[in-house]
């Protein structure tokens, strides 16, 4: 019995639903501006972007059940200081940002470790066994995360609205609480987590040597015939979700006013972290079963951009109550569950079988780079063309999204 599957990678989905998802939420009750939330929220996907670089020092470290327990303990105290920043009145912006930045990394880090553990600890057979496990344990995590929590500091605002400071401690509370669960994952992760019987010895080698292991490897991708093209293809397939994948949230915490639909917290965490993270490992998980077929590729890349079309509809006819609007993000988010799977075919051309034990792949450095400047720039967008506009656009994109699939698949044939 592999025990410690579903705490290892629960470990490591917290902190990634906290950077992934709940940082857009925090913030914009800190007050911050749309079009600064989601460039703030892009730069905290560098460290995904920038594993490439580290992945052979990982490797040639080793000793990977150590280091995920000093990861993991490194990832309680950062969520711990969140927790504290969240009630500074000094700088508290600064801080939360950076405290979130530093757990990316930790982030980073604890997925290279974890999947090479993973790959030592099981054979190629047993991977594919547990595959279907590690993703459910992840994708439950993802739900307390981004559902539980977020619902848990909607309450709180409400029980503390008496309070000068309401919504800093009750985002202070809820990530306390977080982090207190975190501490019992790191405890028996600490007992439960073996030595691999074998690569688990580290050799040593400079980290410029570590740097230059990975330049020879792009160097090596850079000499593959159209490998520009293919990023081009993947950026365009990606661009109507890179932009969508903010703007959601925003649309959903936008006042009538400003031309949103004036949720509470609570909504969005039972639409968008629960239903929403529901819908979307549906569809990654029917997507992944197709992908092992290697067949059905063409329902996957008509699905991805589908998903600005349900909020373009929302905008014309605004759900009159939580139910239909948990029904428009259920089939927006499965629609991009299974869509997203369509990238494994560049991802094969690129990397070969490298990501092979990935659970999701918006944490592939190569779909976390193509999809940056998009998600940097989409506040901004919607700032000046509001979000029917914008919504409407981003739809239209799916033409040249689905002509960039069929011309990349080609391609990498």
């Amino acid at each position: 019995m592999m025990r410690w599957i579903p705490t290892l990678f629960a470990a490591e989905a917290i902190p990634s639903a906290m950077i992934t998802f709940v940082a857009l939420l925090m913030f914009l009750q800190l007050g911050i501006g749309w079009d600064y939330c989601t460039l703030l929220c892009a730069l905290l996907s560098l460290p995904w972007v920038l594993k490439s670089f580290v992945r052979q020092k990982v490797r040639q470290v080793g000793h990977f059940s150590l280091v995920l327990r000093g990861i993991e303990l490194s990832i309680f105290i950062i969520i711990t200081t969140l927790a504290f920043c969240c009630t500074s009145s000094v700088h508290r912006r600064i801080l939360v940002f950076a405290c979130l930045f530093v757990l990316c990394m930790l982030c980073a880090w604890h997925e290279l470790a974890a999947r090479m553990y993973y790959e030592r600890m099981l054979r190629p057979r047993e991977q594919r066994i547990f595959n279907g496990p590690k993703m459910f344990f992840s994708q439950a995590s993802v739900v307390m995360t981004y559902g539980v929590m977020i619902v848990m500091v909607g309450f709180l605002e409400v029980f503390y609205h008496n309070r000068r400071n309401a919504i800093a401690l009750s985002w202070s509370s809820a990530i306390y609480l977080l982090a207190g669960f975190y501490l019992l994952l790191v405890l028996y992760n600490f007992f439960v987590l073996k030595p691999p019987h074998v690569g688990d010895a580290g050799r040593s080698q400079s980290i410029g040597g570590a740097v230059r292991a990975e330049m020879r490897v792009i160097d090596r991708i850079a000499h593959k015939p159209n490998w520009l093209v293919v990023i081009l293809c993947l950026t365009l397939f990606l661009l109507p979700q890179s932009l969508m994948f903010y703007t959601r949230v925003l649309f959903l915490m936008a006042t009538d006013a400003e031309g949103g639909l004036g949720c509470s917290l609570q909504w969005v965490g039972l639409a968008q972290g629960t239903v929403g993270v529901i819908a979307f490992s549906l569809g990654l998980g029917l997507g992944y079963r197709l992908n092992r077929s290697r067949r059905l590729l063409w329902p996957q890349a008509l699905a991805m951009p589908l998903s600005p079309m349900v909020y373009f509809v929302m905008t014309q006819y605004p759900p009159s109550g939580l139910f239909p609007l948990c029904v428009a993000t259920f089939a927006a988010q499965f629609c991009f569950g299974l869509g997203l799977n369509g990238c494994l075919v560049f991802i094969r051309y690129i990397s070969g079988e490298r990501y092979r034990s990935t659970i999701n792949y918006l944490y592939i450095p190569l779909v976390s780079l193509v999809m940056l400047p998009a998600l940097a720039v989409s506040g901004w967008l919607v700032e000046r063309t509001g979000f029917a506009t914008f919504f409407l656009i981003d739809s239209l994109l799916a033409i040249p999204a689905w002509a960039a699939f069929y011309a990349g698949s080609r391609v990498c044939q």
